[in-house]
């Protein structure tokens, strides 16, 4: 093997997809010492189980860690069961809520069902850093404590943002990033993962894996993706995310809706596609050669191949052209149970079938001539309407249902 090459093809298939790597130089350097000790890195991502559904934005770094198992590095994925009981405050405006032991576990399981849908079971560690932080004495939490100053936690933006706006910051929240540091020196990692928003706290686990005598960790920072408004995170409270266990159906329909600049960065994002391949695509539809439409029915026809199977990619596409260009509504279409009785259209659209996350969305959409019911135009935001059998509701352009 020529390791220089072997460590510039490892580097150039892991970076891709960084927002920053502290530091390019340091991780090459790891990935060489890998390759000539024939010993496998240590790869860390930690996660909190506060829910219980993952979406695609959860899954970017899970498919660097993907990458990193491909390259025969060990992964090393650490549930975070002591630190939940915290709360990460990154992000937050408020302090969280403490979760108990029974809501850690109850998410434990549906959380890594999920994980294995992407990562290698078989060659996955599964960490818990309750582990190792329950049997921290006061002394050693104490030493840990006097590593770090009051000065460098309220510098934190989110810590400092909450000090301006008078909002409270708990003592406990300062400890998180200490007690995340701490588990990489646990873990005796030498890479961790986390969004751009986790710097803070991974930076503070170099500091005390240098404290504590050993190599600090390389800090691979990965964007925070957008939902589906291009606006905001993905997030299920805000109801623009695709879940990693969605139907091929939905997921496929749900790439469908977003914009044209959006659809590039999910492709570079959370795609294999190469970067070469996806510039042509964009310079294709600039100058018109690839309508855009065209683009995007290709990757949602990705995305669905990468958490279902090629085939079901297709047969997605097949799917929705049927429904949607076609406009053939003698096809499967997903079925929904509502009761026969008199309802309101807002109440079906949000609280029923939770088409739509807000009356005022589903009040735009009724205005704006969006809503059908057996392809009948509904504009009328107080219409009632009585379902039955066989009634085919459509909202908008890319979510439609049945009634059972």
């Amino acid at each position: 093997m020529d390791i220089k090459n072997e460590v510039e093809r490892q580097f150039n298939i892991l970076k891709r997809g960084c927002e920053e790597i502290i530091n390019e130089a340091e991780l090459k350097l790891r990935l060489e010492k890998s390759l000539k000790e024939n010993k496998p890195l240590k790869i860390k991502l930690g996660i909190d189980p506060t829910g219980t559904d993952l979406h695609i934005g959860h899954a970017v770094p899970l498919r660097k860690l993907k990458q990193f198992q491909e390259l025969g590095h060990t992964v090393q994925f650490l549930i975070g069961t002591f630190t939940a009981r915290i709360g990460d405050p990154t992000g937050k405006s408020e302090t969280r809520k403490m979760l108990t032991p029974e809501d850690i576990q109850k998410n434990i399981a549906t959380y890594l069902e999920q994980v294995f849908l992407i990562l290698d079971s078989e060659k996955t560690e599964i960490l818990y850093n309750a582990d190792w932080l329950e049997k921290l004495s006061l002394q050693d939490f104490l030493g840990l404590l006097s590593q770090f100053t009051v000065a460098q936690m309220i510098s934190r933006e989110d810590f400092a943002k909450r000090l301006a706006e008078n909002k409270p910051v708990s003592l406990v929240e300062f400890m998180y990033p200490i007690l995340q540091g701490y588990d990489s020196v646990a873990m005796k990692c030498d890479i961790e993962l986390g969004a751009t928003e986790q710097k803070f706290n991974i930076l503070k686990g170099r500091d005390l894996q240098k404290n504590f005598g050993m190599d600090p960790q390389i800090c691979m920072l990965l964007p925070i993706l957008e939902g589906l408004d291009g606006v905001e995170k993905m997030s299920k409270s805000l109801n623009n995310y695709i879940s990693i266990t969605d139907t091929p159906n939905d997921m496929f329909g749900k790439i469908m809706s977003i914009s044209d600049d959006l659809m590039f960065r999910y492709y570079e994002i959370i795609t294999d596609i190469p970067l070469e391949e996806i510039a042509q695509l964009k310079a294709d539809m600039e100058n018109g050669t690839l309508h855009p439409m065209e683009i995007k029915k290709r990757l949602g026809s990705e995305v669905v191949a990468i958490y279902h199977n090629k085939e079901e990619g297709l047969k997605a596409r097949e799917w929705f052209e049927n429904v949607f260009s076609k406009k053939n509504l003698d096809v499967e279409l997903p079925e929904v149970e509502l009761e026969y009785t008199e309802t309101g259209v807002i109440d079906i659209l949000v609280k029923h079938l939770n088409l739509l996350s807000s009356t005022s969305e589903a009040r735009r959409l009724i205005q704006q001539g969006g809503l059908k019911i057996n392809d009948e135009p509904v504009k009328d935001i107080n219409h009632m309407v009585t379902p039955e059998a066989g009634m085919i509701i459509r909202a908008g352009k890319k979510k439609i249902v049945k009634v059972k």
